[in-house]
């Protein structure tokens, strides 16, 4: 397994991926997809093997110490096979190199699956907020301290 950078020819998959991974209404519209990986301060890391994505991990750099995870998604066949770690553990070096204070995230009240994965990483629930996605579902916000 090896990490890349995104590359544009990326897109059409990641809204796949996207859409298999997330319920409508938690899952992006290509619009919003496409601005998170637009954005000035967006940073996106791809899983690949054998030249097929199994994941990818886009972040903000938000406030001068915040790095915000907008979305990791890992295609189902690679779920459990440390996809997820290797691009949870690649946010956070860059964010550490880049002397950020902070990781923070917004997961589905209900995914309690993430919830385990992000606690496990040391992330904390901070504050939990209503209506979050655009079904309705409430989202925990979730922070990790760095070092």
């Amino acid at each position: 397994m090896r990490l890349r950078s995104f590359r544009a020819g990326d897109f059409e998959r990641f809204y796949e991926i996207d859409q298999a991974c997330f319920e409508p209404g938690v899952s992006y519209s290509r619009e919003e997809l496409a601005r998170f990986l637009g954005h000035r301060n967006s940073r996106t890391w791809v899983a690949e093997e054998a030249g097929e994505i199994a994941g990818f991990l886009i972040a903000n750099r938000e406030r001068p110490s915040v790095l915000h995870i907008v979305t990791i998604d890992v295609v189902a066949d690679w779920r459990r096979r440390g996809v997820g770690a290797l691009l949870m553990d690649a946010a956070e070096k860059w964010a550490k190199d880049q002397r950020l204070a902070l990781v923070g995230l917004e997961t589905a009240h209900d995914n309690l699956g993430a919830q385990r994965f992000y606690q496990k990483r040391g992330y904390r629930k901070v504050d939990t907020v209503e209506d979050y996605y655009a079904n309705g579902t409430a989202a925990w916000i979730m922070v990790k301290e760095l070092h």
